[in-house]
């Protein structure tokens, strides 16, 4: 498939962000086919590069994951010179993405006024921990910080466990997702238009909006959520069971003929039609009588055994894999999903490849995580008209 044929071909994103939830916008972007060029700062770059082990090539593992597909230009932001290669490129850039404090790159003349005034056409998006205004503007924010804001570890973690919070930072994941998608419909909105515009995410916003039927619950109910564990707070059973081998396995009866055939295979037909348990909202009302009676039937079986005749019935089931069995398994390979990827200190890399399946224009990664500044020279002389001489000067000035 050539760039050509991508979705956003023709978009050029300049990606100030660095971390997590802005490189996992722009590298969804980059995916869909955009030219992100990655601005580090020199010698030192993102800072996810010194957040191992472990490592491939000398480059974290952390920082792999989230910036394939980009290109990377080391320049010194509070250096004058640097912000003015900074406007320049502003200028034949479609897309702006950072994550500074709010009023950092104001007061370095990079904001969103003083971009637009070089391309008012420009899409420009600020994630922060808050927002750009509101009480708590000015206050740093990370992600499990955030996710104790938010509500999450309130709600998640075993009953009478300590505050728990998701083993992914799901909040920056979250925020990124929803920033790509805010930059999709600005650009939309350019197409018919010719207007450019600002996009203000905020991770509190977006870890609130993640809540989903969670914060729903609460809001029409008035009542503060509880922590289930592993189950759910609105399907009854849907939870893991230990069986009969010592391995556990994740059991999702969603409705109620789910649940009749379920109880026919586990021999629990007198629980099928039991008024306390026949709906699923009794079995929710119920769910500590109905538990032990789940969970003793199933330890009648092995898991496989479990799995396999809860599939044939087409009851949602499901082993709970260590990454090797993840990483392994016949699905996600038939899918695609675990890439190989050429790396110029490493050899190879392996790399999770984009979830996003488009039948015409199939996302590849084209490009390796880049190196420290390795497409400084290329980008500049390509998007500023520098010559070589000129771009060592700027190197020898730190500017580069």
């Amino acid at each position: 498939m050539q760039a050509k044929q991508k979705p956003l071909s023709d978009i050029t994103v300049l990606d100030l962000s660095r971390v997590l939830a802005g490189p996992y916008c722009s590298m969804m972007l980059g995916d869909l086919g955009a030219d992100v060029i990655k601005v580090e700062r020199p010698r030192v770059g993102d800072d996810t590069r010194h957040w191992g082990p472990p490592e491939a090539g000398g480059e974290a593992a952390y920082y792999l994951c989230v910036n394939r597909n980009k290109r990377s230009l080391t320049v010194n932001l509070k250096n004058p010179e640097g912000q003015t290669l900074i406007r320049k490129l502003a200028r034949q850039s479609d897309v702006v993405i950072e994550n500074y404090m709010v009023g950092t790159l104001q007061r370095l003349g990079l904001g969103y006024d003083d971009l637009r005034r070089e391309n008012p056409a420009i899409i420009y998006c600020s994630i922060t921990g808050f927002g750009q205004e509101g009480p708590y503007k000015d206050q740093p924010g990370y992600d499990f910080m955030i996710q104790g804001m938010g509500g999450v570890m309130s709600f998640t973690g075993a009953p009478e466990g300590p505050p728990m919070k998701v083993g992914v930072a799901i909040v920056d994941i979250t925020t990124g997702m929803f920033a790509c998608s805010a930059i999709l419909a600005a650009l939309r909105h350019r197409e018919k238009t010719g207007q450019g515009q600002y996009i203000d995410m905020a991770l509190l916003d977006s870890v609130v909006a993640w809540l989903a039927n969670v914060g729903s619950n609460y809001l029409v109910s008035g009542a503060l959520p509880k922590r289930f564990g592993n189950a759910h707070p609105n399907i009854v059973p849907y939870q893991p069971f230990l069986t009969q081998d010592g391995t556990y396995i994740a059991l999702a009866v969603g409705n109620d003929l789910q649940w009749q055939k379920f109880c026919e295979l586990a021999g629990l037909t007198g629980l099928a039609n039991d008024p306390r348990y026949a709906t699923n909202p009794e079995r929710v009302r119920n769910r500590d009588a109905l538990i032990p009676q789940v969970a003793q039937a199933m330890l009648q079986k092995p898991a496989d055994e479990w799995l396999a005749e809860l599939g044939k019935l087409k009851i949602p089931c499901g082993p709970i894999n260590t990454f090797d069995k993840v990483f392994s398994d016949p699905q996600l390979l038939f899918r695609g999903m675990l890439a190989e990827v050429p790396h110029p200190t490493a050899g190879t890399v392996k790399m999770v490849a984009s979830p996003m399946k488009l039948s015409q224009t199939p996302c590849d990664i084209n490009r390796h995580p880049p190196l420290l500044g390795e497409h400084t020279e290329e980008i500049l002389q390509e998007r500023c008209g520098l010559t070589t001489g000129e771009i060592e000067t700027l190197r020898q000035k730190g500017v580069i």
